[in-house]
């Protein structure tokens, strides 16, 4: 699979890349049919580089949107939900939130009624919020293989086998979750489910309704509900969503600190090795000030295999200039996961930063 994406890569004339291209769906193909996760997983994990993955998860997106039986069939999506839980005052012990929709009917009504997925109206959703665990890769043919067989009822059967992912509401500041909603649509070859890309009118009714449905007694829920795409590509827009959302609540609390006690802070952005990390390394956000040298904190941003890490990097520097921060570095190079004095995450400050070759 990676000779083969290397060789599309590498091709001299679009038609030999559409040839290695045919080659990776065809064995893409195989490995849905067969129920193969692990092989699926493999090719993945194993990539040996950025490109190669990304080339690979490409072609996996197209395989996914492809019918697989002549005729109307069952088509499996997702739509991912970044949700900001937060508790309404302080507490000794977390509330759990169960992460399951009583009225996912209800939903689902609202949802066709705004045209959410092309205008098809003949969907359903599972009433579990899933982690993102209940898409990778391993779990990809699973999931698909509900859609294997046409149907010929009104709507078709929502995924089963689909554990609900807790969430918990802390006193103090808010979390931000990624959960996903999965569905079944009845459709025909070739009819584009997400030709919108993009969350319509639907999204504001959706996230009120999310947000009351999903609180309990003494918590708050923010929804915000992301456009519903095939599997693959709702598993990378909801974790890039979640960490933009996650980066944005932390630089709006630490700024605000900041600003209230010593003045304007000062920014460092770095890459590091991390072994916490599911690639092996993340961007650190490092705020601090010079008037007060022992006041700091640090946002962990991680990144994912298909991830361009310039246009991650960009997306922190423009929170810090929508925020009006304007004294911001950003370091070259990859550095230490951990500080040798202390042992805790390294975090730089403008005034000790590293001799730079």
């Amino acid at each position: 699979m990676h000779a083969l994406a290397l060789a599309s890569l590498g091709a001299a004339t679009s038609q030999d890349a559409d040839r290695e291209d045919a080659r990776i769906a065809d064995a893409f193909a195989a490995m849905i049919a067969a129920v193969d996760g692990d092989a699926l997983a493999l090719a993945f994990d194993s990539a040996p580089s950025a490109a190669v993955y990304r080339h690979l998860w490409r072609s996996l997106a197209r395989v996914e949107d492809a019918p697989r039986a002549a005729g109307l069939s069952a088509r499996i999506f997702a739509l991912p939900l970044t949700l900001i839980v937060g508790s309404e005052e302080r507490r000794d012990a977390p509330v759990e939130l169960p992460g399951v929709l009583d009225e996912a009917a209800a939903l689902t009504a609202m949802l066709r009624g705004h045209g959410a997925l092309g205008g098809n109206q003949a969907f359903t959703l599972a009433p579990t919020l899933v982690a993102a665990d209940a898409l990778a890769m391993k779990r990809i043919p699973i999931l698909l293989r509900w859609g294997a067989f046409p149907r010929t009822h009104e709507a078709p059967a929502a995924p089963h086998d689909l554990p609900p992912a807790p969430m918990q509401a802390h006193g103090g500041d808010a979390r931000v979750y990624l959960r996903f909603l999965v569905g079944a649509a009845l459709a025909a070859p070739g009819a584009d489910l997400y030709v919108d890309g993009t969350v319509g009118a639907w999204g504001m009714p959706a996230a009120r309704w999310l947000a009351q449905g999903l609180a309990i007694a003494g918590t708050t829920v923010l929804a915000l509900p992301h456009a519903p795409s095939n599997l693959v590509v709702a598993l990378q827009r909801g974790r890039g969503a979640q960490r933009e959302v996650s980066a944005q609540l932390f630089a709006s609390n630490a700024i605000r600190r900041f600003r209230a006690a010593t003045g304007e802070p000062s920014v460092v952005i770095s890459a590091h090795y991390s072994a916490e990390s599911e690639t092996g390394g993340e961007l650190r956000l490092s705020l601090s000030s010079v008037f007060d040298p022992a006041d700091a904190e640090g946002f962990r941003c991680p990144l994912y295999a298909a991830d361009h890490v310039g246009e991650v990097v960009e997306m922190l520097v423009t929170l810090m200039r929508d925020c009006r921060v304007n004294d911001v570095q950003v370091l070259p190079g990859v550095h230490a996961d951990r500080d040798d004095a202390t042992g805790a995450p390294l975090l730089f400050k403008p005034g000790a930063l590293p001799a730079l070759h």
